[in-house]
């Protein structure tokens, strides 16, 4: 570090990383700082400067000699585990100022010698008791996973089998096509039977353990709770979301125009992402931005990001931190807050250049099986390369991830938005009179004017809009839902209807035709295996 570094340092003040010390006087106190910033991000310790004041009072060469040695000492006497300091001197006027660096811990949690744990609290200290901010730190230096802990009481029967097995499809997909399990096999079959085919002699149990969803000592892990289980909060309550749209700009807003109750929520992390995204399309405005008026809308922030926002806060969230996500929308800004802030020492910076350091790893790479992500790191790229208006705070005050994405106000949304919101309007302007002559024809329903009729496409699709309504709720839960591949049975189970070809026509060829949903074997549209998926499109 240079001298014009520490000067400037030293008229900032006291920071969060840097400390200041006129003289090591008190062995202990200096300990307790050293163990705060290992318990950290790491920081550094100046002695030579007034803490009150910020006035330099430089060390003579005997004072730097003692300083060094001392420093040393109380790093490995003070601080348990002993750690390492590395110390350099800067010459000033007068004197020399000594510079400790200490490094972030990679054995947390620190304590002193009287077995107290501190950590950073601004430019102060102070203790920790709480035993989920003691596991965080532990998660933070790879000493603990508790995604990987196990769940009290919970045992294989709290799990759904059908998600199991849906999970299964995906991640032994060529092995259970080989087997002939696909489609109706494989929906008939019972979970013990997909396990053998996957690996001969092993039941659902078996299968699980080998998977390492189930411990050595029987218990469920967290993560096998979180991505399969029946009714997931009754064994770990926090585990879930808050969606609330709000009247107004305002978090202490007592209006809301919708909310999403905590039983509709409840359950595994697919189940929490359907219902978040169901949210967002339930309360987001669709935009028109194709030239036909009746062409399928599309979400004011694009659907790609909130996905991977959304996967993110599920996947990502400290499973320490005892709070729900939180989801917000108001009138100008949606945010998105994930219990804990960044992990691993990631910044904002990182983030946004798509560093990936999974927090949860275990449930990371397993979840990617289940939810819309690649795993690959390119996400959070894809998901900033759209046009929008997207901010991050990584906030130590509250220990959340906050993402703050602001809606387009009004029409204003992009070029395409305006001139189809223009040609909307002019259209609109007029509909009334020409629909009266439009509907004079008894055999066609429209009519013929010379002078009024004006039959372009534009015009004539506005018409025949409002004579076929846009996609109901109910369809947009069936696209939602097939956010991830879904065989005709799941999507017509999950809207309670019996899986015959009327149905099938009615609840999901005619959203492939609309352009709502594609298959995934197109070529091939009566195959056995044939699953529905949200259009690229």
């Amino acid at each position: 570090m240079k001298e014009i570094d520490i000067i400037q340092q030293i008229k900032s003040g006291e920071v969060s990383k840097v400390q200041f010390k006129e003289r090591l006087l008190d062995s202990y106190d200096i300990g307790c700082e050293l163990v705060a910033f290992s318990n950290a991000r790491g920081g550094t310790l100046v002695v030579g400067v007034k803490d009150k004041t910020g006035s330099v009072n430089p060390l003579s060469y005997l004072e730097v000699q003692e300083t060094t040695n001392t420093l040393g000492n109380i790093a490995s006497e003070n601080v348990v585990p002993a750690i390492l300091v590395d110390v350099e001197t800067i010459s000033v006027d007068d004197g020399s100022l000594v510079v400790a660096h200490i490094k972030e811990g990679v054995n947390k949690p620190y304590h002193d010698n009287r077995g107290i744990v501190w950590v950073k609290n601004g430019a102060d200290k102070r203790k920790v008791f709480d035993n989920a901010e003691l596991a965080e730190m532990m998660t933070d230096c790879g000493s603990f996973s508790p995604d990987e802990a196990g769940v009290r009481d919970a045992t294989i029967k709290d799990l759904d089998e059908n998600t199991i097995k849906t999970f299964l499809s995906n991640k032994f997909e060529k092995v259970l096509v080989r087997k002939g399990l696909v489609g109706d096999a494989l929906r008939e079959a019972s979970l013990d039977t997909v396990c053998s085919a996957i690996a001969s002699g092993h039941d659902g149990e078996k299968l699980l353990r080998n998977l390492r969803f189930i411990r050595p000592d029987g218990k469920i892990t967290v993560a096998a709770m979180l991505l399969f289980g029946r009714y997931t909060q009754r064994w770990l309550p926090v585990m879930t979301a808050k969606c609330i749209c709000f009247v107004g700009n305002s978090l202490g807003g007592s209006q809301f125009r919708d909310k999403v109750n905590d039983a509709d929520i409840e359950g595994n992390l697919l189940h929490q992402f359907e219902t978040i995204m169901d949210f967002f399309t339930r309360n987001l405005r669709h935009i028109q931005v194709g030239r036909e008026f009746n062409s399928q809308g599309v979400l004011e922030i694009p659907y790609t990001s909130l996905v991977e926002f959304i996967v993110n806060a599920l996947v990502h969230r400290s499973l320490n931190v005892t709070a729900p996500i939180r989801i917000f929308i108001f009138d100008d800004r949606v945010e998105i807050h994930s219990p804990g802030t960044l992990p691993n020492g990631l910044t904002i910076d990182d983030i946004v250049v798509g560093t990936s350091m999974p927090r949860n790893t275990f449930l990371f790479t397993n979840a990617i099986h289940l939810l819309p992500y690649t795993g690959a790191g390119s996400g959070m790229l894809r998901a900033l390369s759209e046009d929008m208006n997207v901010s991050f705070i990584n906030n130590d005050r509250t220990n959340e991830f906050v993402i703050t994405i602001n809606r387009p106000v009004g029409n204003q949304v992009n070029e395409k938005s305006n001139q189809a919101s223009n040609k909307s309007n002019q259209v609109n302007g007029n509909l009334d009179t020409k629909l009266r002559h439009l509907d004079t024809n008894p055999d066609t329903g429209l009519g013929h004017s010379d002078t009024d009729l004006d039959t372009n496409s534009d015009t004539l699709n506005a018409y025949l809009d409002t004579k076929h309504p846009k996609i109901t709720n109910k369809q947009k839960d069936i696209v939602n839902f097939c956010s991830v591949p879904r065989s005709s049975k799941e999507i017509l189970d999950r809207i309670g209807v019996t899986n015959h070809s009327k149905n099938r026509q009615t609840y999901i060829m005619s959203l492939v035709e609309a352009g709502y949903l594609e298959m995934t074997n197109p070529e091939h549209p009566n195959a056995s295996n044939q699953k529905y998926r949200r259009s690229k499109k």
